[in-house]
């Protein structure tokens, strides 16, 4: 199928040509009629799919139709801002802004975009021109609105793009105060590259009677996408990423983090050894980093570093790779991440690191995606052992020890494991009744505080050693000075 099967009128047409476009993706042949035959419309697919050109390319004919009927549209000064974009992150809305500037070239209307983080003044004198179409991050818009310098009341097409994402960064309420100012008959599109239960309940309050366009299964990751985790410790991250990306082929690597912080550390890392990088996060004001955005894709540099912020409003062709420094705590985000490779069908490779803390997320971002993601190996893989945590530590547990020494007693596996020297973890379950039988059976200075005593007997005996505690305390004594250590828990295998 071609976007002329769609029924594109010709100038919309000419410009795709121009663009390189001629067939749609999934998300644009199933979109496009439900949009021009103006229904609500609830759309999932994944990151990459091209949602943009989904909805820009029929809000822009629908609009041309009354152009057509009106020649002043487009043109006079007191034209209202008829569709409304709504986007979470700078960079996204920028991109927004720039498809309709391509798909709209030869076309009369005129087209806005407004953002945080900028000085209001440019933004003001291009809604001055009175555009048709008006992208914003909500943030801004609800700040000029405000100060009574935006007018959204007449508002026919509401676009609320990357809804997941929005609703991620606590735009929920923002998103809420936008709907009341605009009107209620209006045709109202949302785009989400996932569907939680979240997104239904946000779509029931928007959509009147939407049709429903779902292109892939909900959190899917594009199969063109290789995935692969590498299993290392926290300090050991940097030195597997400098090796890694000494040894790929790929000009271009875009490296994620959790924090602002850590992606500026990251960077400061990979120059010192003599890897070009940059990092963009919010705390970066937009002409940085747009210019460093730039560079990236003009391949001055070789690594972008980014945080979450970022990850959706990065739209770069022919991104070879991506790499998850640390895993995301959330597991959709991971789909968001690795949707920036791997896009239009060209093949990408997304790379993931795990420390021991991380481990859970991998878990659960395995079980979002439906499989289990390739382990690979490296020089600085983790070991699979059993490791103990300490559950509780009572009252003057470790008083009068020095760090060393409990250290030591903790690895030995000291007072309810003394007379056993295999790690607890291994010890069947027989050899584990008859010590924990001695130890009901201990004298009674073995037992500790109310609530943690190992103690299972009788309740007269429970209450004596209770007495006998709250007697030694009283005495300035540690009722816990012999009391078998019995406060640590296994942990599972982190492979597992």
């Amino acid at each position: 199928m071609t976007f002329k099967d769609l029924n594109i009128i010709p100038t919309i047409l000419s410009a795709l040509k121009a663009e390189g476009y001629e067939n749609p993706t999934p998300i644009q042949e199933n979109s496009i009629p439900i949009i021009l035959d103006r229904h609500d419309l609830l759309a999932c697919a994944q990151t990459g799919t091209g949602k943009t050109a989904a909805f820009a390319i029929p809000l822009l004919q629908l609009m041309a139709r009354e152009a057509a009927s009106d020649k002043n549209l487009g043109h006079s000064r007191n034209q209202p801002i008829e569709a409304l974009i709504l986007a979470p992150t700078r960079e996204l809305a920028l991109q927004i802004d720039e498809s309709f500037h391509a798909y709209s070239r030869n076309l009369p209307i005129r087209h806005a975009v407004i953002f945080g983080g900028v000085s209001q003044h440019k933004q003001l004198n291009d809604l001055k021109a009175r555009p048709a179409v008006l992208v914003a991050t909500p943030g801004r818009l609800l700040d000029l609105i405000g100060q009574g310098l935006l007018d959204i009341s007449k508002i026919k097409y509401f676009v609320l793009d990357e809804a997941d994402r929005m609703l991620d960064m606590g735009f929920v309420n923002d998103v809420k105060k936008v709907v009341r100012l605009i009107p209620q008959q209006r045709q109202t599109l949302l785009f989400s590259a996932t569907m939680p239960a979240s997104i239904m309940q946000l779509a029931a309050s928007l959509l009147h009677q939407p049709k429903t366009v779902q292109v892939n299964p909900v959190s899917s990751t594009a199969e063109t996408v290789q995935q692969s985790v590498y299993m290392v410790g926290k300090e050991q991250k940097k030195l597997l990423l400098a090796q890694l990306l000494k040894e790929t082929s790929a000009d271009k690597t875009l490296v994620f983090t959790r924090t602002k912080h850590g992606a500026d550390k990251l960077v400061r890392i990979l120059v010192k050894s003599g890897i070009t990088a940059a990092a963009i996060h919010g705390n970066k004001s937009q002409q940085a980093r747009q210019r460093a955005l730039g560079h990236f894709k003009a391949g001055e540099i070789k690594v972008l570093v980014a945080t979450d912020i970022a990850a959706r409003g990065i739209d770069i062709e022919q991104l070879p790779q991506v790499i998850n420094y640390e895993l995301p705590n959330i597991a959709e985000t991971y789909v968001h991440r690795i949707g920036r490779t791997g896009r239009a069908g060209s093949p990408g490779l997304a790379l993931s690191f795990c420390d021991r803390e991380e481990a859970p997320y991998l878990k659960d971002i395995q079980k979002l995606i439906g499989f289990q993601v390739t382990v690979e190996e490296h020089p600085y893989a983790l070991e699979q052992e059993v490791t103990y945590q300490p559950i509780h530590q009572a009252p003057g547990h470790a008083k009068g020890r020095s760090q060393q020494n409990s250290h030591k007693n903790r690895q030995q596996g000291q007072g309810a494991r003394q007379k056993n020297n295999a790690p607890y973890g291994q010890q069947n379950s027989k050899e584990r009744a008859q010590r924990n039988t001695k130890a009901y059976a201990a004298p009674e200075e073995n037992f500790g505080a109310p609530g943690k005593s190992v103690n299972k007997g009788t309740e007269e005996q429970r209450n004596k050693n209770n007495n006998n505690y709250y007697k030694k305390r009283r005495q300035g004594q540690s009722a816990n000075s012999h009391q078998p250590q019995n406060g640590y828990k296994q942990q599972s295998n982190l492979y597992q």
